[in-house]
């Protein structure tokens, strides 16, 4: 049985551009962003409007964290999957 964190990770590296990272010990973990060419608050603004999904910007955690959006998994398995299909959606129609 996969960890709620696994479905997460394992979803969100299949979406083109995006790059992930295992973190230990917590509900939330930080996609590498920055091949998308927009800020990390632009980008976090993005994937609310569109597909429906709440990020936090990096930069809310820091200058160092432009780039960066932060994704909780403390949810349902079946709330990951779907919050994934829609940012994978998103992102693959997604003019770059």
């Amino acid at each position: 049985q996969p960890t709620r964190g696994t479905i997460l990770l394992d979803g969100l590296s299949k979406v083109p551009m995006m790059k992930t990272f295992d973190t230990e010990g917590s509900f939330c973990t930080f996609i590498n962003i920055k091949d998308f060419g927009v800020s990390s608050w632009e980008f976090s603004k993005e994937l609310l409007i569109n597909a429906g999904v709440m990020t936090i910007a990096g930069t809310a955690f820091g200058k160092m964290g432009e780039g960066y959006l932060r994704i909780c998994f403390a949810n349902s398995d079946e709330n990951i999957l779907e919050g994934v299909r829609r940012i994978k959606e998103y992102v693959e129609k997604r003019k770059v």
